[in-house]
């Protein structure tokens, strides 16, 4: 990576936001962003099976400063060297990130959550979220979890007070779906709010049961 941008300096505006996310970039990167953001309430970050194998070392640093830790299951285990999913969130939240959103593709998303710095997210545990069933996809069903995690984030930020990570669990299936729809972000472009919440209210239906206990 060349000096020029790991000195790169963001503008004071940029250095006042209340939410961070750091993308899968190099761990030294995204540990000098973190640096100069000093006073946001959330921070989240995604990583991949390269930097995770080739720059470990640099990536355990960055993972010890992170609110939720967004990967897929396969990246969890890897990470982990845990082969099942529990044991490999329990050994990945001990590395540093307060919460784990584990992504299973078509099948859905698992968040573990420990403790959270944003006091208005309440939830805690564990909690899962579906992926909605598609009967026609242009693109692989896998990437019904594959939304992008900076709108994964602008869903905590904008609805923390109702439902804080689990709700954005589900508007990250919800806009997975769409996202399935079309190549690139051509559907995501065009989707209105009364669609996402017509999706959303399909997901409510699919994950509740209204019965008592036999």
């Amino acid at each position: 990576m060349s000096s020029s941008a790991l000195n790169r300096r963001f503008p004071r505006l940029t250095q006042t936001a209340e939410y961070l996310f750091l993308a899968n970039i190099d761990p030294l990167l995204q540990a000098r962003v973190r640096s100069q953001m000093a006073n946001v309430r959330m921070v989240c970050g995604d990583t991949m099976n390269y930097w995770i194998s080739s720059h470990a070392e640099n990536l355990a640093k960055v993972l010890r400063e992170l609110d939720v830790l967004l990967i897929n299951d396969g990246e969890a285990r890897m990470l982990s060297g845990e082969q099942n999913s529990v044991r490999a969130a329990e050994k990945v939240l001990a590395m540093g990130p307060k919460s784990l959103v584990m992504k299973h593709g078509e099948y859905g998303a698992t968040g573990f959550f420990g403790r959270v710095r944003l006091r208005v997210v309440r939830c805690r545990g564990l909690f899962r979220a579906p992926a909605l069933p598609l009967a026609e996809v242009v693109i692989r069903p896998a990437r019904a979890t594959r939304l992008p995690a900076d709108l994964w984030v602008h869903c905590v930020a904008a609805g923390a007070d109702a439902g804080g990570l689990s709700a954005a669990m589900f508007y990250g299936g919800v806009m997975g779906s769409f996202a399935c729809e079309r190549f690139g972000t051509e559907r995501l472009q065009a989707v209105t709010r009364r669609e996402i919440e017509a999706r959303f209210e399909i997901f409510r239906e699919i994950s509740h049961l209204d019965c008592a206990s036999v």
